[in-house]
């Protein structure tokens, strides 16, 4: 069935009879980037161990991390809703490029979790839901609407990055490697959807996404 991120295309020429490979397709996409254990095509970065943490510095890492991985989860969720009902193939193949550097982030998170004896969050299956659903009402709006869409959640992904980079022990250097390889990428996801026609979304639009992304945040630190 594939991996995250490949993609059946989607058109308004499709034969009824094909709807339902792109449907099979997302839920087993849904299935894998929930449930299964994600696998990065680079490695993993930063040096191989850390200084050795202390209670209340593994705490503190692991409970950001998770919130780092349920964003991931979320992030993967949002450009498969926004690829599945791309209008035009030049999108769906900068979206579908961007799921796949988003899979190695999730990799990257869950594989910093396990050594940190952490769980991720119980909510992934929630944050996924609404993600995907968001991502597809963001690609019914064309395609220069989704595209900033984008823009817009990847400027305020790094900052949130920027914030745990700031958070993060300093003895944490594996973690901290990781964040900064997410945030670098990030940067590169938000330049290359400006610079294929995203669209500045209304100023209501990015306060909504802030409290969502806040309320996502707040509660997978804990959950």
């Amino acid at each position: 069935m594939g991996r995250p991120g490949d993609f059946t295309l989607y058109n308004e020429q499709m034969e009824p009879d094909r709807l339902l490979d792109p449907l099979i397709g997302a839920f087993d996409r849904a299935l894998r980037a929930v449930f299964a254990p994600a696998r990065a095509l680079r490695p993993l970065p930063g040096p191989a161990k850390s200084p050795e943490l202390s209670a209340s510095e593994r705490r503190t890492s692991a409970a950001l991390m998770r919130v780092n991985h349920a964003g991931e989860v979320a992030a993967q969720a949002l450009y498969h809703g926004q690829a599945f009902a791309a209008r035009s193939g030049a999108t769906q193949a900068l979206l579908v490029q961007a799921a796949r550097e988003e899979s190695d982030h999730l990799a990257w998170c869950e594989t910093r979790l396990r050594e940190l004896d952490a769980r991720p969050s119980l909510l992934n299956p929630l944050w996924y839901a609404g993600s995907f659903a968001i991502g597809v009402l963001a690609a019914a709006l064309g395609d220069r609407t989704s595209l900033g869409f984008v823009v817009e959640t990847e400027r305020q992904v790094e900052g949130h990055l920027g914030s745990h980079l700031a958070r993060l022990p300093a003895d944490d250097t594996r973690s901290r490697a990781i964040v900064a390889a997410m945030q670098s990428d990030e940067v590169a996801h938000g330049a290359q959807a400006r610079a294929a026609g995203g669209e500045e979304l209304p100023g209501p639009v990015r306060s909504l996404m802030r409290y969502a992304a806040g309320v996502m945040t707040g509660t997978a630190y804990w959950v």
